[in-house]
Formats: structure tokens, C-alpha cells, sequence
């Protein structure tokens, strides 16, 4: 079915309406990989049917509307629940589209996905520097030290003299509030540890409020553990005691930065899994970029975008009070971490199969008791 506007829609029912967007380099690849997991493990579990909208993104974009996010895209956003997002390759893009933030940001930006929940989770079977890790950072994803997301207009950086470029950080009260709560709320469900991330010994006024805000925060969860360390030292303690954390909570730059080393850490970024999440709609998007020089040729890992797939389904079974949808998720991630124990594992984590055998291999388990 084909709307006037020329979004694609496919599988219609009542049931749950979630975008897709492939976006670029194996983009093309690992978002079909997820979104076929999800069909099946949901027909698995009898869950609700997905109705799938289309939208395009990146260069396929560029070629069909001349712009890497057409307002089209961002009008089908508008109607679903949430959607799972393929990576960009935006230094590809022709210069003359290059001007405002990359499509990832832009979107971000515009449906205020104030979180951005990252788990670094060690499986058996892949190879890794901390094999016991298993640890989620709960990133702030709306201000902080990324100029992109943190003016009401343009961006954070300017240059005065062409020899002088300046940034602005921003951290608000309202913002750590709720990235904070997003955090503790996680941690209930978990290990019952917080770790605040900043660096209040010398950005004292902006990640001394996010310090200060965290803190008060956490007294309305009596039953959740805090500590707090500076950027620095945490980065130190992941990669010596990675296991002895829980939930990290971090401004959006430190916490850019700590989850890409604990992806490390734990395997591989091929493995890391990230959803960006508000109130009301939720964005799937693997941790890692397009990966233009193996694109086309079936050799992506898709575990990220598959992983990020099936918390996007825990994150729709609180908002819709679903049991079925997290059931799915779980079962996706047993799937996953099954195929891993098998010895099953794509080129990046030293296997031999391919990104569809993989996915296929995932599909076989996802339909074992």
C-alpha cells in the first residue's frame, strides 16, 4: 500500500504501527534483519501485529527528495509508536547538503528523545576484555557538550576569528531530572546501583548540577545504591572492574564516549545494542555507524540492530501494559545469546557466517521453547 505522500506501509492491522528506516552502508542490511526478527518472534509469542511504515533516510533519500531528511520522514515519525533507525553515513553526503546536523541528531532533536540507553552486556562466545560486564549507561541526550542539541536555534559552536572556535555546554535542572529518574527507574529493575558520571572537580557549576540534581533525585528511591565518579576515573574503573557496575548515568558527551568503550569492553560495538527513547516514542538504532566499505556484500553483523529491536519492544510493552511484547524482547535476546554459546558469530567477531545465516540462526531459536 502506497500513501499519498509515497511512504510505503505494509502488514496492516490494528495492532502497533512502528516505522522503518534502513539509512545507509549496511543500513540496508541489519534494519531488514531486525525487523524480520521481530515479525517472527512476535507471531512466536502471539503478540500484536506489526503495521511497518517506510520512510527513507540518508542517500536514498538525497536521490528521491535532494536531502538526507525529507520532512516526509519526519511526518511518518509523527504516526508510529516508535521506529527502527539504520545508521548514516553523513560525511558521504554531498557538500551541499552537509549543512545542518546529521539526520541521527536532526530526528533526536525533533521528537526530544531526552535518553539514550545503552547496555554493555558480555556473551558467551564472543571474545572479550571484561566477560562479565553487564552494565547499561543512561545517557542525557538532549543538551550537555554536544553543540547540536543544545540551542534552541543553530548550534553550540562559533568561531569569533577564523583562528578561535568556541563551544557552549549546556545542563539544565528539568533535563537532569528526567534522565535521572529514567535511570533510577532502570535500576529497580536491575541491580539496584547508580553511578553518576561527571566532572565537578572542574566543570564545577554545569556537571556539578547534574551531581548535585542526580543526587537529589535518588532520594526518592531509597532502594537504589549511588555512587559518582569523575569521567575520567570511570573510564579507568570500566575497563579494570567493568563488572561491578550497574546503571551509569552520564551528560551526553561523557556518556557517548563511555559506552562506545564499554561496547568494547564487552565484545564488540557490533554487539551494542541502543535505544533513544521520550515519554512517548522510542527510536531502535545500533551503537555503531554504516560501515560503507562491507555494505552490500552480507557480511554486517547485525546483532546491535536486532538487540536494539527487542528493547524497543520492552520499551512498547510498558507503554502499551503488554506482557506479550516483552516476552518477545526476552525471547530475542535468549536468541541472540544462544546463537553466540552455538559458536555462531558473523566475520567481525572472528565466525564465519554471513549477516543473513546469522539472522537465520537467530529465527531457528527465537522459535525454541
Amino acid at each position: 500500500m502506497v500513501s499519498n505522500d509515497g511512504l510505503v506501509a505494509t502488514e496492516a492491522s490494528t495492532g502497533i504501527r512502528l516505522g522503518v528506516v534502513d539509512g545507509d552502508g549496511i543500513g540496508r542490511e541489519i534494519v531488514p534483519a531486525a525487523r524480520r526478527v521481530v515479525d517472527e518472534v512476535l507471531a512466536v509469542v502471539h503478540g500484536p501485529r506489526v503495521e511497518w511504515v517506510s520512510a527513507t533516510m540518508g542517500h536514498a533519500a538525497i536521490d528521491q527528495h535532494g536531502e538526507p531528511l525529507p520532512e516526509s520522514t519526519m511526518q511518518a515519525l509523527d504516526d508510529v509508536d516508535g521506529w527502527l533507525m539504520g545508521p548514516h553515513d553523513s560525511a558521504s553526503y554531498p557538500p551541499e547538503v552537509r549543512t545542518g546536523p546529521p539526520p541521527g541528531g536532526a530526528i533526536r532533536k525533533r521528537f526530544d528523545l531526552f535518553a539514550n540507553v545503552r547496555p554493555a552486556r558480555a556473551f558467551t562466545g564472543v571474545q572479550s576484555i571484561a566477560p562479565d560486564m553487564d552494565l547499561v549507561i543512561v545517557r542525557e541526550n538532549s543538551e550537555g557538550l554536544y553543540a547540536d542539541r543544545n540551542m534552541f536555534a543553530g548550534a553550540g559552536e562559533f568561531m569569533p576569528t577564523p583562528d578561535v572556535a568556541m563551544s557552549v555546554g549546556v545542563v539544565t535542572r528539568a533535563a537532569t531530572e528526567r534522565i535521572a529518574h529514567h535511570a533510577f527507574r532502570l535500576a529497580q529493575t536491575r541491580r539496584k546501583h547508580v553511578t553518576i558520571v561527571h566532572k565537578a572537580n572542574v566543570l564545577s557549576m554545569t556537571t556539578g548540577l547534574f551531581l548535585d540534581v542526580c543526587r537529589d533525585v535518588a532520594a526518592s528511591y531509597p532502594d537504589v545504591t549511588i555512587d559518582d565518579e569523575h569521567v575520567d576515573a570511570m573510564a579507568a574503573h570500566l575497563v579494570r572492574r567493568g563488572a561491578d557496575f550497574d546503571v551509569v548515568v552520564a551528560e551526553n558527551l561523557f556518556g557517548d564516549i563511555l559506552s562506545d568503550l564499554a561496547g568494547e569492553l564487552s565484545g564488540s560495538l557490533g554487539t551494542a545494542a541502543s535505544l533513544n527513547c521520550s515519554e512517548s516514542q522510542a527510536m531502535a538504532q545500533a551503537a555503531h555507524g554504516a560501515a560503507p566499505t562491507i555494505a552490500g556484500r552480507n557480511r554486517a553483523n547485525p546483532t546491535a540492530m536486532i538487540l536494539s529491536a527487542a528493547m524497543l519492544l520492552h520499551w512498547l510493552s510498558e507503554r502499551h501494559t503488554d506482557p506479550l511484547l516483552a516476552q518477545a524482547g526476552k525471547r530475542i535476546e535468549h536468541a541472540v545469546a544462544a546463537t553466540f554459546e552455538a559458536g555462531i558469530a558473523t566475520a567481525d567477531l572472528g565466525g564465519l557466517v554471513s549477516t543473513s545465516e546469522f539472522t537465520e540462526n537467530v529465527i531457528a531459536r527465537v522459535h525454541r521453547r
